[in-house]
């Protein structure tokens, strides 16, 4: 079977470029696979996640310029459309036409009827959408649509990443053969919300562990990419800080980058936290942090599927998470994991504070990692790829 990806990058770091690679390394070893990405050629210097090593095809593709006419042209529609939430099949169908242009869907379709391939994954919702539009035109027997964020963070946050597209989204993923969602309560949204019907599929551990974590190196750890109002480092930086001021043991290390990082290094030395918390850039040995910590803290206000809980789990790190669906779902009632209200400051503090004193993090970590071995396998997640490829 060839199975051709179309994704943004695959030549920069970040979950949703780990889950494709290693998917698609996987699906590779009995499949013909091939990544359409939109990275510029310079970029396979840099081939992060060894595509070449295991007969991954890279092929590259850039949307026609739109030249200043057409942009004239078409802009208005399409301001109108998101402003003024126009409803209906027809008007989503011309948004389709205004926010991409003939030429753009001519050579879309061109470029990936040339690829051959008997299945097209859209990796992402935007590009998902391209490839809804287009769909008649494409000769591929199959056409997913793979979303890597949660129905919550397409279409409720401020600000939303499909803002003002909700139905556009309804009308258009309709046409595709089959969307992929990455938990059961989103499954249940796009369902009630947008009649749409999803197929679940969790992501997979993406990396090799390194040695077990150090429940007596008493220290905290969060890793991600700060951008604002999602990864909720302020939060846990200001829970650190209550917590902090009756204990004078434990650290916190967040490892990350992003526009939000001289904020929170700010709110770090307004709150005299300079000796207790340190930020670390990204790394390609995240391993080794996982392996120092004694308790892993993820503070999000939203996620999709965070790869970060798999891999603090795979290390045997015990969890504290914010009560957001995602966390609910996948790590359930479990001794390994204690939850906080999502955005209270006072009820992370809290769950620090109880994590700090627990007399048997030791057990904990065992039940964590027991639980490791068990979910998410690549094999496990594989078949079930294969099973929606082959239906």
């Amino acid at each position: 079977m060839k199975i051709c990806f179309f994704c943004d990058s695959i030549y920069s770091f970040g979950g949703v470029q780990r889950v494709l690679a290693v998917i698609a390394k996987e699906l590779g070893k009995s499949n013909d696979v091939t990544i359409l990405t939109l990275d510029k050629f310079a970029s396979t210097e840099n081939d992060i996640y060894e595509l070449k090593g295991h007969g991954i095809k890279v092929d590259f593709f850039d949307f026609e310029h739109i030249d200043k006419f057409t942009g004239y042209t078409h802009k208005p529609y399409s301001w109108a459309y998101k402003k003024y939430q126009l409803r209906g099949k027809l008007a989503s169908d011309i948004y389709t036409r205004s926010s991409f242009p003939l030429a753009q869907r001519k050579s879309l379709i061109r470029k990936l009827n040339s690829i051959d391939a008997d299945i097209i994954i859209g990796v992402h919702a935007f590009l998902s959408i391209k490839l809804a539009t287009v769909r008649k035109k494409l000769r591929a027997k199959k056409v997913i649509g793979w979303m890597h964020n949660s129905y919550k963070a397409f279409f409720e946050n401020n600000p939303a990443y499909l803002e003002g597209l909700k139905l556009h989204f309804k009308y258009q993923m309709n046409k595709l053969d089959g969307v992929v969602v990455l938990t059961n309560t989103d499954a249940t949204l796009f369902k009630e919300k947008l009649g749409l019907e999803t197929t679940v599929i969790y992501n997979p551990l993406t990396l090799i562990p390194g040695n077990r974590c150090d429940v007596n190196a008493k220290k905290f750890l969060a890793v991600g990419r700060m951008s604002p109002k999602h990864k909720g480092f302020d939060i846990l930086i200001k829970a650190f800080s209550l917590f902090a001021k009756e204990n004078k043991d434990w650290t916190l290390d967040i490892v990350g980058e992003g526009p939000e990082r001289n904020k929170l290094q700010n709110l770090i030395d307004n709150n005299n936290l300079q000796k207790r918390i340190t930020i670390h850039p990204f790394t390609s040995d995240i391993q080794s942090y996982y392996s120092a910590a004694s308790v892993y803290v993820l503070s999000s206000r939203w996620e999709g599927f965070p790869l970060v809980i798999m891999e603090a789990l795979a290390h045997g790190l015990p969890i504290i998470a914010s009560d957001i669906p995602v966390c609910k779902e996948f790590l359930g009632d479990n001794e390994f994991c204690s939850f906080f209200e999502s955005e209270n400051v006072q009820s992370l503090c809290y769950a620090l504070q109880k994590a700090a004193s627990c007399t048997y993090l030791e057990q904990i970590s065992d039940m964590a990692l027991d639980f490791a071995k068990t979910h998410n396998t690549i094999d496990s997640i594989i078949e079930q790829w294969n099973m929606l490829l082959n239906k």
